[in-house]
């Protein structure tokens, strides 16, 4: 494993990245056109853990409902979530909300300068204010993205998973290394490209590839060893009963999930632990209850997989819900609110009418 590099290493590995950017880089992205610190920082914060080719048109929705960092402050928070359903990792989203806010309130609506200023706003990593700094800001940063870590473990032959700190430590010593104190800008978007694309995680492209000539892993025909795999964990299965309230217009019942936590803020049916507990059901007026469960529904998260077994349960009009916090949803007529993917799933089974939400 390599844990020092020299100038000339370093010199020689960013003037590489950059000519192949030059010559074949991509520079039509739709963040790329106009790059000011607002449009970088939402594209950066969308593209966590996502692709470009799902985050392109979230982006130009957002762009086109939130032309400036005030516009994004002001709207309520539900139709923030609203447009990022089906984007998945809703943290970001009510994080880019309340950071939008930060920056109108405390910063005039100008996001501060520098990796240190922009790594105390919400959502923030010193790999995405590295991001912002360099491209938008012209300053000198490194940055260290999913795609960057791979490019470096696999030319410096890094050991350890990137979520090791000793690891991470190294890798952000490589990135300042070979980060350039000129065309800093370009040489970021190069790297995240090259990795992206290039020095993909299962098939890398190693003749096209620009430091062919430097990676150790190349040379060892080790690519896909790095980075290394993380040791797997047994995954927990939890299983929920979504209750699929429904009137005889129907429409069905969201109640509005709490700030924090899976789904935090997001409309989502209201649940019961077993579906015994479906007759003591506390919001309804209903004896006995009618349930149909439907098909299971199974999404994953990072630490646990879910198995959803709706019940849909016809209400009366004359029937009771606490309508406290939350909508009666139609497909004819569906409300401004995040919702979740699998939620998302349900209705459109239940309608049937995929997709129910564009």
């Amino acid at each position: 494993m390599t844990t020092e590099i020299s100038p000339d290493q370093a010199t020689s590995f960013y003037k590489s990245v950059l000519s192949w950017y030059d010559e074949v880089g991509r520079k039509d992205l739709p963040w790329q056109q106009s790059k000011t610190a607002y449009r970088v920082w939402l594209s950066e914060i969308m593209l966590q853990q996502t692709q470009v080719k799902t985050v392109i048109p979230y982006y130009l929705k957002f762009l086109d409902e939130f032309p400036t960092v005030s516009e994004l402050a002001a709207a309520p928070i539900d139709h923030v979530l609203h447009l990022w359903s089906g984007l998945g990792y809703y943290a970001r989203a009510r994080n880019l909300h309340r950071c939008a806010q930060i920056v109108c309130l405390e910063h005039q609506g100008a996001f501060p300068i520098g990796v240190e200023a922009l790594s105390e706003l919400p959502g923030i990593g010193r790999s995405t204010a590295g991001a912002i700094a360099s491209i938008a800001q012209g300053q000198h940063a490194a940055i260290l993205d999913g795609n960057v870590k791979r490019v470096l473990c696999r030319v410096f032959a890094v050991e350890g998973h990137p979520s090791i700190r000793a690891t991470e430590k190294l890798l952000w010593t490589l990135a300042e290394a070979t980060t350039p104190a000129s065309r800093c800008a370009d040489y970021t978007q190069a790297i995240m490209d090259l990795g992206a694309t290039t020095c993909s995680r299962s098939k890398p492209d190693c003749e096209r590839c620009p430091v062919k000539t430097h990676c150790i892993a190349k040379q060892q025909q080790t690519q896909t060893n790095y980075p290394n795999k993380k040791v797997k964990k047994v995954t927990p299965t939890r299983v929920s009963y979504p209750l699929l309230l429904q009137r005889p217009d129907g429409s069905v019942w969201l109640e509005k999930r709490p700030p924090t936590g899976i789904w935090g803020g997001l409309h989502c049916f209201p649940e019961v632990a077993d579906p015994s507990e479906l007759e003591s059901y506390s919001a309804l007026i209903l004896q006995p209850p009618n349930a149909k469960e439907l098909s299971t529904i199974e999404h994953a998260f990072s630490h646990f997989k879910l198995h959803m077994k709706p019940l849909l349960v016809s209400i009366s009009d004359a029937s009771h819900v606490a309508e406290t916090s939350g909508v009666w949803y139609h497909p004819a007529f569906p409300a401004q609110v995040g919702i979740a993917r699998p939620v998302e799933r349900i209705l459109s089974m239940l309608f049937s009418e995929a997709p129910l939400i564009k």
